[in-house]
């Protein structure tokens, strides 16, 4: 028995879970504190653990900041707890603040595939749920274009040696999550997710796309 309880210790600390307590009140609504500046844009990403999926598009010069969350469901004001259960039809989720005259929606869209793996169903890396699903959000026709594409020049150059399924859906709702989720692998460096899978899989990107990188990083 003690065997069991340890390999599922070990299995956690590789999952990305947060390790605050389970509650039934609901905690307060966060929302980011500064006022988005004029000329920026925003764009919508969902490719797994969003404490990774953040990291990297922080690294992307240009992008002024992301914030992370839940999209892609039907749930409404979803908590983390809710997420994990698979239900609420949401994916953890990016909200990549932009400059436009520095980095463009294509770019974002190849960061988003070249930083993740789109041919996995409901699962990246060690997380497994449809929270960790594939999805690339759009916000008019042209962004669903330019993900189309992409999508179908991927294919044409078989970049993946297997079918792509990343869905492409309009945003209807993006829901911030909770205060502690944000910048989490910048504040959370001793995590053993961090550390194990959230920052190999920032240096990965950084290592293969070094041209789209911040001076800093």
């Amino acid at each position: 028995m003690k065997i069991i309880v340890a390999i599922l210790s070990v299995i956690s600390l590789q999952t990305c879970i947060s390790n605050s307590p389970a509650s039934n009140h609901p905690e307060p609504v966060w929302k980011p504190q500064t006022e988005m500046q004029q000329g920026l844009k925003k764009a919508y990403f969902a490719s797994g653990c969003f404490w990774c999926v953040e990291a990297v598009y922080e690294s992307v010069k240009g992008v002024t900041e992301a914030y992370s969350g839940y999209s892609g469901g039907s749930t409404k004001n979803p908590n983390y707890n809710q997420i994990g259960t698979g239900k609420t039809g949401h994916a953890e989720a990016v909200e990549v603040i932009y400059d436009p005259t520095i980095v463009n929606f294509a770019t974002l869209v190849q960061v988003f595939f070249g930083s993740h793996d789109p041919t996995t169903a409901n699962r990246q890396g060690p997380d497994y749920g449809t929270q960790y699903r594939s999805i690339a959000f759009y916000t008019s026709d042209q962004e669903r274009e330019i993900i189309l594409s992409y999508m179908e020049l991927l294919n044409k150059e078989k970049v993946f040696n297997k079918e792509l399924v990343t869905e492409v859906k309009p945003l209807e709702k993006f829901y911030y999550a909770e205060e502690y989720h944000q910048n989490y692998e910048k504040n959370n460096p001793n995590n053993p997710y961090v550390k194990n899978v959230s920052v190999p899989r920032l240096k990965k990107f950084q290592n293969t796309y070094p041209e789209l990188l911040k001076e800093n990083h």
